[in-house]
């Protein structure tokens, strides 16, 4: 693996990695301004105490974003492309809780540089998010030494 990433012919199938994060208030609060998304069950406890999550969640986006930070700096690693993203969301995640994103290599189609990933994110080895997803690898040029 290299500064950007590993290349094509460096990956196989079964190879793993993760990136776990305690998600905090200034995650939510901060996720919520960047993204829009001022729903009440992630920013006013009164509110979401009343909902079926029975307290604040953080949003779902939020958890599904480790996913990426997970493909982008560990596996396959920095220059992939991000081509589509699945995800079945299980379980809420809160405050406090350190969501572990573990990627795995399912798939290489090395004629048109795709990588399918199985992805899926975890609260205490809980699953609470899984999902698929599909990944272009670009081509590197050969470095020659000087």
């Amino acid at each position: 693996m290299s500064d950007y990433g590993y290349a094509l012919d460096e990956l196989q199938v079964g190879m793993s990695a993760s990136f776990a994060k305690t998600i905090t208030d200034a995650d939510i609060l901060m996720f919520a301004g960047v993204s829009g998304d001022t729903n009440p069950v992630h920013l006013n406890e009164e509110f979401a105490g009343g909902t079926p999550f029975k307290g604040r969640i953080a949003h779902g986006m939020l958890t599904a974003s480790l996913i990426s930070t997970a493909l982008g700096t560990k596996l396959p690693g920095a220059g992939c492309v991000y081509l589509a993203q699945t995800m079945k969301f299980l379980a809420p995640v809160r405050t406090g809780e350190t969501v572990r994103a573990i990627v795995t290599v399912r798939d290489i189609d090395r004629e048109k540089r795709r990588v399918t990933m199985d992805t899926i994110c975890q609260v205490a080895g809980k699953d609470v998010l899984v999902g698929e997803a599909k990944l272009l690898i670009p081509a590197r040029e050969t470095q020659v030494a000087a």
